[in-house]
């Protein structure tokens, strides 16, 4: 699917046009090898590069071909219960900017609706916006897990059903990670001048993703480093309620072994030391409970109890 968008600068809204404009942002989404086709033949782009953008898991970073600069990304989405990143080839040419991702994009979606916040004529800009609604959609879902997390940091609280949430968590902050370190990188290289020309107030916007960018990856790590904790922690304590119950058990244990034996010696059908006397059952038992007893109290002072 090709949807073609311009906005001039003297205008308010973004309008939808039939057929291709110098100063257009080409919406690509899941194209057909017909759409393709037209895309390389009508714009001079990369089959190759192209080919690159279909990879669920193509990695962020910045390529120049001719004049035309291919900016690899990837943007979060929610998928029912979980959460992935997609990846999201941004082109911008001489005289056009182009999207193009396998999946449906929420994220630019949202940004068409909202009409824009710049000129699609204003082409350095436009890409600049681009990245840096991704970059707020990460946040978002950053903000979220993080609450989450700080939520549930009560070691008390935590449970099974905590810990496997924290495991979600945790393979989707590590592919959060993955996805915005190389775009922290791709983002450098776009201010360093040389891909993309970039004036003031574009190298000020640029700070401020990289800016944004250095943030989110540090709150990734400190949530991962508070997810690793609370699940250390919660493993040491059950690890511990395990040992207690079996050195419980454990201690029960020796403590009916000995009872038990002298009872079995008194069950044998041999000739037994006091078998005729008429209190020998209240002695045997006398015996045995004073021997547990004994036991427990000795186990208990040595705290193996």
């Amino acid at each position: 699917m090709i949807r073609i968008y311009q906005k001039k600068i003297n205008n308010s809204a973004v309008k939808e046009i039939s057929e291709f404009r110098p100063g257009s942002w080409i919406y690509v989404q899941d194209a057909s090898e017909e759409d393709l086709s037209f895309l390389q033949e009508k714009f001079s782009l990369d089959p190759d590069i192209l080919k690159d953008a279909l990879d669920p898991y193509e990695f962020p970073r910045v390529e120049k071909d001719k004049e035309i600069v291919y900016i690899f990304t990837r943007f979060p989405q929610a998928l029912g219960d979980r959460i992935i990143t997609a990846p999201l080839l941004i082109a911008a040419g001489p005289d056009f900017v182009m999207t193009f991702s396998k999946m449906e994009n929420a994220i630019l979606d949202k940004f068409l609706k909202n009409g824009l916040c710049c000129a699609t004529t204003q082409k350095t800009r436009l890409v600049l916006y681009l990245i840096s609604e991704i970059i707020k959609s990460y946040n978002m879902f950053l903000a979220n897990i993080s609450r989450d997390v700080r939520g549930a940091l009560d070691i008390k609280a935590v449970n099974e059903k905590v810990i496997i949430n924290f495991v979600k968590f945790e393979e989707v902050l590590n592919d959060f990670f993955s996805a915005l370190t190389p775009t922290n990188l791709a983002l450098q290289n776009i201010l360093n001048g040389k891909l993309v020309h970039l004036y003031k107030e574009d190298q000020d916007l640029m700070k401020d993703l990289l800016i944004s960018v250095n943030q989110l990856l540090e709150l990734c790590k400190s949530t991962l480093k508070n997810i690793v904790n609370v699940r250390e922690a919660y493993s040491a304590i059950v690890t511990n309620d395990l040992n207690r119950v079996i050195k419980l058990l454990t201690s029960l244990t020796v403590i009916l072994t000995i009872p038990t034996i002298i009872a079995s010696f008194y069950g044998m059908n041999i000739k037994l030391p006091f078998e005729n006397h008429p209190y020998a059952f209240l002695g045997i038992v006398g015996i045995v409970a004073l021997t547990s007893v004994s036991i427990f109290i000795y186990f208990n002072k040595n705290k193996w109890l």
